[in-house]
């Protein structure tokens, strides 16, 4: 297989040869006219359903995440973590084996490179708690945690956990030792808990500036500790409803583009008109100002967002360059997550997950043309 066009890292006109990974990229000497731009395809680690689809529901079918797949590929997604929130012991794991299941009988099912399990091993506060149920959280356990691996294939690869839990410091200690990246998140952690994590190997913060209280010390709090701590990645739901502007651009400038992540934090409503849905054991509402909140309240619960509207937005309500966001969607979450085979960007030797794409940079949308996945072609706007 073969694409041409502007290598959005470079700005040069190239050609690419790939097969399940990339071949070469090199100069194109000849004419192109109006070519397309080509970048690797997002990944996004915090999925937990799309396109009606519940990644939160044991009984889910491969037909059911095969379709939210195909949904996920029209947006430029090539790789995601499929997440699975905080629940019972035995719904967490049967979504997670059934999803397991669906990955691997599935064309396409390598889209789904591996699983984040965000709780139960959260702050039961409400406010840092989120929309997560509070009966069914409960403190770090890595048996429990032995077990869902055992359901997930092994592939349980991003584990959310808030560190204030006594002997968090030893379970984040033992998760790493294992391979897995552990996220602080859904936290109402000390100063000293915060470091005492990432000296035991935390390296992320999941979806900085939400799930947090509603008043917070001014001088000192859990998020000016995450902010000010370079050893920690940092990923941002960017839809224009999760945070602020202001937030988000003194975030992203303490973090530097470089540190951070732009996740979507999905659910099942993402891609369908507004309504009622399901998010594992809790109802969720889809308004129509694309709000996704527990049904007959205000509390957010996920998101709408699609990985291509939220490079727009990145573009848009941050002030970042097309370039800066991408990266943000492609290179910066892959690395956090040790994927391996995409890291290095449109290069050799790494995996054949790639998006044609048009940027109007008049109103800084694009528009995606063709998504690649490890060489074959899962969609295309002409299809």
């Amino acid at each position: 297989m073969k694409c041409y066009g502007i290598h959005l890292a470079t700005d040069e006109p190239v050609g690419v040869s790939f097969n399940s990974s990339i071949e070469w990229v090199e100069p194109w000497l000849g004419e192109l006219v109006n070519p397309p731009l080509l970048t690797p395809g997002w990944v996004d680690l915090q999925v937990n359903g799309f396109a009606g689809v519940d990644y939160n529901d044991p009984s889910i079918t491969p037909e059911q995440v095969g379709r939210s797949l195909s949904a996920l590929h029209a947006c430029g997604v090539t790789r995601i973590l499929a997440t699975v929130i905080t629940g019972p012991h035995e719904r967490m794991a049967g979504a997670l084996r059934k999803l397991a299941q669906a990955r691997e009988s599935l064309p396409t099912g390598e889209t789904i490179e591996g699983f984040h399990v965000e709780g139960p091993w959260i702050s039961p506060e409400d406010g840092p708690r989120g929309a997560h149920p509070r009966q069914w959280v409960r403190p770090p356990d890595l048996a429990e945690f032995e077990r869902l691996q055992d359901a997930a294939q092994g592939l349980i690869r991003l584990v959310t956990v808030a560190p204030e839990w006594p002997g968090a410091a030893e379970f984040i200690e033992a998760l790493t030792s294992r391979g897995v990246v552990v996220s602080i998140g859904h936290t109402a952690a000390s100063s000293a808990q915060i470091a005492a994590a990432v000296q035991a190997g935390a390296t992320l913060s999941t979806h900085l500036g939400n799930a947090a209280h509603a008043v917070l010390p001014r001088r000192s709090n859990y998020l000016w500790d995450q902010l000010a701590e370079d050893r920690l990645a940092a990923a941002f739901i960017v839809d224009g409803i999760h945070l602020e502007p202001a937030f988000l651009k003194i975030a992203l400038r303490a973090k530097g583009v470089e540190r951070s992540v732009l996740v979507t934090d999905a659910v099942a409503p993402a891609g369908c008109p507004p309504g009622r849905y399901r998010l594992g054991e809790l109802e969720v509402e889809l308004t129509a100002d694309q709000r996704v909140r527990l049904a007959g309240q205000e509390t957010l619960a996920g998101s709408a967002l699609t990985m291509d509207r939220g490079i727009e937005n990145l573009m848009q309500i941050a002030g970042l360059s097309l370039r800066e966001a991408v990266t943000m969607a492609n290179r910066n979450p892959a690395r956090v997550a040790r994927i391996a085979g995409r890291q290095r960007g449109l290069a050799p030797g790494d995996r054949a997950d790639i998006v044609q794409l048009r940027f109007d940079p008049r109103q800084k949308k694009i528009r995606i043309e063709k998504t690649y996945l490890s060489g074959r072609e899962v969609w295309s706007a002409e299809s």
